[in-house]
């Protein structure tokens, strides 16, 4: 593969500018980009000095030096643009979530197998420098026996478009698939998951809220079916337990908002970072020098490159420098647990995994 990975960006909104920002600083020629909005693709096109721009995906894809393909669109979009880019031979980097369903999905990861080409998505928490500390003192046994783990995501009030920013189709479940905890858990839900060695899920129980008063003129512009708030806990392999709590808008404070994972010799808070154990009899409460750590491990790693961010890790992959996290069975595993916990807010009882599985259904919106 040539030094600079060619690349086609579908989607050009808030995500797909902030990915093409991200690119400038790797070795990646954004060939072209493609979105139904004329008018802005082709202003982002000359922004980025991006040679073609086009307004049906399919032109894209028919471009022949293009690689790898960038998939920045709404949720239920993922599926079927994907689909569509690895039947057409090309890799496929997507914005998280992985889909708008579970079935979705695992429909995509079987499209890429059956094709032959990288799936990654975009999984930010993972090279995050919280968990590649989290990661080290795990796997030296600093906290033992893992059996219990929180999955937190807090805004006070900062909901999409009803809030003031953000768009329409982010709260409408027939592009977003869902509200809080599709958008944010993904990220904290995958991160612990990877942590904890992705342990399969069993069970979930859960339930979902919009109970906090929006500008009802925002409300009915918008056409808001979501949640703002989801709960719930779940069961997973090997006796692991782990509570989640997502929110867009909820009246508490953000003191101990954060994401944790506790074990029989010591836990972990991920932000602020630090770790709790006992030594000589006496409760200790540790706290690290993370941005030092990150600067020596830079300088002394020749490829931390490319664990530096998703974007940074599929392009690594791609040249062949790195073998690729898998990323989107990361995202398909997490996607179960999240619709479990909307699978049982909408039957108000635990759910178990086959019972997410087999009563999945496609969201894809049609081409």
């Amino acid at each position: 593969m040539a030094d600079k990975v060619k690349v086609g960006i579908i989607g050009v909104g808030v995500i797909g500018r902030s990915h093409l920002e991200q690119y400038q600083a790797l070795p990646v020629e954004v060939v072209a980009v493609a979105d139904i909005d004329e008018a802005k693709v082709r202003q982002v096109a000359a922004e980025f000095a991006i040679c073609h721009a086009v307004t049906d995906f399919r032109d894209l894809l028919a471009m022949e030096e293009i690689e790898a393909v960038d998939v920045c669109l709404h949720n239920n979009l993922h599926a079927p643009i994907t689909i569509a880019a690895l039947e057409a031979g090309r890799h496929v980097y997507c914005e998280k979530p992985i889909a708008g369903s579970y079935l979705d999905g695992k429909r995509m990861i079987e499209a890429a197998k059956k094709a032959g080409r990288m799936l990654s998505v975009q999984l930010a928490t993972l090279f995050a420098i919280e968990t590649k500390a989290a990661q080290r003192l795990i796997q030296e046994g600093r906290l033992g026996d893992i059996y219990y783990a929180k999955s937190i995501g807090f805004r006070r009030r900062y909901r999409a478009y009803v809030d003031g920013d953000g768009t329409i189709p982010f709260v409408q479940r027939k592009t977003a698939a869902g509200g809080a905890l599709i958008d944010m858990g993904v990220y904290h839900i995958a991160q612990l998951l990877y942590l904890l060695g992705n342990p399969r899920m069993e069970t979930a129980t859960g339930a979902a809220y919009q109970r906090v008063p929006m500008y009802e003129e925002r409300r009915a512009q918008s056409g808001w079916d979501v949640e703002e708030l989801a709960v719930g806990f779940v069961r997973l392999a090997g006796g692991i337990s782990l509570a989640l709590e997502e929110s867009w808008a909820l009246h508490l404070s953000e003191i101990d908002n954060s994401s944790k994972l506790a074990g029989s010799l010591g836990g972990l808070q991920l932000h602020p970072f630090a770790y709790y154990t006992t030594l000589g009899d006496m409760e200790m409460d540790g706290t690290f020098d993370l941005a030092g750590a990150e600067h020596r491990w830079r300088r002394c790693n020749p490829d931390a490159d490319a664990y530096e961010s998703p974007q940074s890790h599929w392009i690594a992959a791609l040249q062949g420098r790195v073998p690729l996290i898998d990323t989107s069975g990361l995202a398909l595993d997490t996607l179960r647990i999240i619709e479990g916990i909307y699978l049982s807010a909408r039957l108000g009882r635990e759910v178990t995994a086959a019972e997410v599985e087999d009563l999945s259904e496609s969201n894809a919106l049609q081409l």
